[in-house]
């Protein structure tokens, strides 16, 4: 043998060793393989650890670190604050495992994921804007295009060092397309990228599905979906997994849309794209600064206030889907939990940070 070759072989069946991850509040074990942050090593899985955004901005995969050490990913998240930094609290997101470790982290079979989540690579295969600040992408990939209405994906992209949360806007399909309808965000990186530098033909890494905010078909209420700004994708998704399921059949779903300006307003592709558009679908367009020249003559201020002032029966009749920013969200929640009384279980949701 060569010198050096073993220690070089050592070095390379060292990289190729997996983490094992062991949880101590239930006793659940999981292997984090290269590249995988203990979050997604879980649910890869098929662990019900806790989560929302997989991005670091929620704080809903907070873990206690027992034994071993992690790598933290992004030291200034916002969704540990200094209370739980002191306390050693880890984002399970933002965090990998450097060898075995055992760590206390809340589970619940909510968390599971219907759909186990891969890698895999994707070709962007065309774009249209759908108003001057949000544009659909659309991707194709090697295999089918696997996920539930509202959930979403993870996208590897050039030249930015962690991955970005994006929501899908199409429903399963064997074309393999996964179709994303995206935000402009001023500064934002991601979105740079996306819009200015990414062209047709390119390819990215793409990881999911995630999310546990998808379509329910086992609800016998009428369903209400509220999208504020970028959360209008997996509203929309939501929308079109409801009518291919045969979900309106007797049932009503309820669309707002809350928008800053008329010139933000969207939801026309609905119109042709939805079969009841009109009839079972009923779009409810929001404005909270309508202007002052008269163009707007639809609902204007809060879009959960015009929620509560356009449907027909108390909202604790509804099953309520909605994403957006987290003061929208949070406003609405707490509208609905605290003055309607409306069942957790019939809330389900995505900030979008």
């Amino acid at each position: 043998m060569p010198q050096g070759a073993g220690q070089t072989r050592l070095l390379i069946c060292a990289a190729m060793m997996k983490s094992t991850i062991r949880n101590e509040k239930d006793g659940s074990v999981c292997e984090q393989e290269d590249g995988d942050t203990v979050l997604r090593a879980a649910l890869r899985a098929g662990l019900g650890f806790s989560y929302e955004c997989n991005s670091g901005g929620c704080g809903g995969c907070k873990i206690e670190l027992l034994e071993g050490e992690v790598e933290t990913l992004w030291a200034e998240a916002p969704g540990l604050n200094e209370r739980d930094r002191k306390r050693g609290r880890h984002l399970a997101c933002q965090c990998k495992a450097k060898g075995n470790i055992k760590i206390k982290a809340p589970t619940a079979s909510e968390y599971q994921p219907k759909i186990l989540p891969k890698r895999q690579r994707v070709r962007l295969i065309g774009t249209r804007d759908i108003t001057h600040d949000i544009r659909e992408f659309r991707f194709r990939s090697e295999d089918d295009a696997e996920f539930l209405p509202g959930q979403f994906a993870m996208l590897d992209l050039p030249g930015l060092a962690s991955s970005r949360a994006y929501s899908l806007s199409n429903t399963a399909n064997e074309k393999r397309e996964w179709h994303f309808q995206i935000r402009r965000v001023a500064n934002g990186q991601g979105t740079q990228v996306l819009f200015e530098q990414l062209t047709e033909g390119d390819e990215i890494g793409l990881d999911g599905p995630y999310g546990t905010a998808y379509l329910r078909t086992d609800s016998p209420r009428d369903m209400v979906c509220v999208a504020g700004g970028s959360g209008l994708a997996p509203m929309i998704s939501i929308s079109r997994g409801a009518v291919e399921a045969g979900l309106l059949v007797g049932k009503k779903l309820y669309f707002f849309y809350g928008a800053g300006t008329p010139r933000d307003v969207c939801g026309e592709e609905m119109r042709g794209g939805l079969a009841g558009f009109g009839e079972q679908i009923v779009y409810v367009p929001v404005v909270s600064v309508p202007g002052d020249k008269g163009e707007w003559g639809g609902e204007t201020g809060f879009v959960h206030d015009a929620v509560v002032r356009t449907l027909p029966r108390e909202l604790v009749n509804y099953e309520f889907y909605f994403a957006g920013p987290p003061p929208m969200t949070q406003a609405f929640q707490e509208l609905l939990m605290l003055s309607h009384q409306v069942p957790f279980e019939q809330i389900h949701f995505d900030r979008f940070f």
